[in-house]
């Protein structure tokens, strides 16, 4: 019978149908489930480019030092300091630096000028061991006590004199220097309120003064003072002009004058070469005065040099041996 056969066809046919539904159900549930709950994909890191501005890459901000600073353009080395009122040293002509022996001997005195500021400057100038003239400017913090100082150390003193320079107002002078528009009384005053305070001094010299050395009156009353005063004068010469060596003469006060400045620039070689012109004028002529002030350039010039002179036919002394 035909009719049976056809109801088994069916149910087989619909029991298929089931199970390929179940199975499509599931396969659906598994994507679905694998994009809902799996984690998100990390992006593979991948070199970049990078940013250019004119085909130069950027630098990052973090690879920059942050302490660098910008190139200046060089500029030059400062200029020696030089001392205004100070007039360069008369160069010996070459005929005569040929006529030096340099084998012979002679007497140098070099003047300290401007102490009385430091007595570390003293001691450092005492230190060196060799005789030395200290011209101590009045007023400076410490001028008493450097001044005792010098003398307990058996180290010659002068009084290193303020007065007037051509420069003034302009350039500062102390404010008991000795200015041309003082009288006669006046200045003698002042002066005698120099000798007074430095009782140990042996003479003096003049400080600045380019001006105020110039004038026969002025220069008069300042010495009769120290003539007063068995003191002797040395011209620190800042001035060709200068007649302090005339009055002197004329007063009959004993006198000389600076033949060598040896510090204009404080560099240790012009130093030195200036020394060395010094030496060449006491062997030429017998004895020379130079001046020279307490930088630690000059300091360390002379620690280096001043103890070989002897070896060199130089007798250092102190100025009062080479006053006349």
């Amino acid at each position: 019978m035909a009719v049976p056969s056809r109801k088994k066809t069916a149910k087989k046919s619909s029991g298929s149908r089931i199970v390929a539904l179940v199975i499509l159900t599931l396969v659906i549930t598994a994507i679905a489930g694998y994009f809902l709950f799996s984690p998100p994909k990390k992006k593979s890191a991948s070199p970049q480019k990078a940013e250019t501005s004119h085909d130069k890459p950027i630098v990052p901000r973090s690879m920059v030092p942050q302490d660098v600073v910008p190139l200046q353009p060089e500029t030059a080395p400062p200029t020696q300091n030089k001392l205004s009122d100070y007039p360069p040293t008369t160069v010996l002509p070459d005929a005569d630096k040929s006529g030096v022996n340099e084998r012979g001997s002679g007497r140098l005195a070099i003047i300290i000028d401007d102490m009385g500021n430091s007595m570390s400057e003293a001691r450092s100038l005492i230190s060196i061991n060799v005789p030395l003239t200290f011209a101590i400017i009045p007023g400076q913090r410490a001028d008493t006590e450097v001044a005792a100082y010098a003398v307990a150390h058996r180290v010659e003193t002068m009084i290193h004199i303020p007065m007037q320079s051509k420069g003034w107002p302009a350039q500062r002078l102390e404010e008991n220097g000795l200015l041309v528009a003082m009288d006669e009384n006046e200045i003698q005053e002042r002066m005698s309120g120099f000798v007074l305070k430095f009782p140990g001094a042996v003479g003096v010299n003049n400080h600045m003064g380019s001006e105020f050395t110039e004038h026969e009156d002025k220069m008069a009353a300042v010495l009769q003072m120290l003539k007063k005063s068995n003191l002797f004068f040395v011209d620190s010469v800042t001035s060709p002009g200068s007649v302090g060596g005339k009055v002197a003469h004329r007063l009959g006060l004993r006198s000389a004058r600076r033949n060598v400045f040896l510090d204009n620039e404080q560099n240790r070689s012009y130093i030195i070469g200036q020394l060395d012109q010094a030496v060449s004028l006491a062997k030429k002529n017998g004895a020379a005065i130079a001046i020279c002030h307490p930088h630690p350039a000059t300091i360390a010039a002379l620690a280096a040099a001043l103890p070989e002179l002897a070896g060199k036919g130089i007798t250092l002394v102190p100025a009062s041996q080479l006053v006349k």
